[in-house]
């Protein structure tokens, strides 16, 4: 998971400590996030980079379905090794970045932004300001944001730190200039049994909406439609 700026020893500790199957954050199978990244348009022939993508295995689940143009971001290099040797081969396929993404430069523009998990470690106002600049400076024109964040509801720490919790109006908030194309709750089921909810939202630019992408009338900037 990518982290505020200081963060890579702390992460590094933990999945050195952290088989990766039993992190309270793994999943066998990312159904929500390949549901929400499918309902923006995003497949063959798509760019996706996924942000604090770490050990997660959903770089497996988009070269599964033919999504070949997938970048790993991750501040912790022994979450992307931990990923590269599970994909064996097919490892290649994949663009893995050792960045913490607050004080990444990005050179090129994604077509699908994907993040479980990071947005919610970023407890100070300025950070989370830098992460909507590395955002837009990703995202292509009518790029997808999919954003995954524990719910009101869920946990206040992870990892040993402080999380902020959003519900969807007030995740949506932390967005101007963002449209919300779909609102989900999720209830996660950790390797030891722990459910953690979390607030999901697929988002585009307000100003990148198209006929096809609009609901009608085209929704206001930060409401959830």
């Amino acid at each position: 998971m990518a982290q505020p700026v200081g963060a890579t020893a702390h992460w590094q500790a933990v999945y050195a400590r952290t088989e990766s199957r039993s992190a309270s954050w793994y999943q066998d199978q990312p159904a929500m996030s390949l549901r929400l990244l499918s309902a923006g348009g995003v497949g063959p022939g798509s760019s996706v980079v996924d942000v604090g993508g770490g050990a997660s295995t959903l770089v497996d689940a988009l070269l599964d379905r033919g999504v070949t143009d997938v970048t790993v971001l991750d501040v912790a290099q022994s979450a992307l090794d931990t990923a590269r040797r599970r994909l064996g081969d097919r490892a290649g396929a994949a663009h893995w970045m050792a960045r913490d993404l607050l004080t990444w430069s990005p050179l090129r523009r994604y077509a699908g932004w994907h993040d479980r998990a990071v947005f919610h470690f970023l407890t100070d106002a300025a950070d989370r300001d830098r992460y909507r600049r590395v955002l837009e400076a990703a995202l292509a024109p009518r790029g997808q944001v999919v954003l995954g964040v524990f719910a009101e509801d869920g946990p206040q720490t992870c990892s040993g730190l402080p999380v902020v919790r959003y519900g969807p109006q007030e995740l949506a908030a932390q967005f101007p200039g963002f449209v919300v194309l779909q609102a989900e709750r999720e209830e996660h089921h950790t390797p030891t049994g722990h459910v953690q909810p979390f607030t999901w939202l697929r988002l585009t630019r307000a100003d990148q909406l198209t006929p096809t992408w609009a609901p009608a009338p085209a929704p206001q900037p930060g409401r959830v439609v």
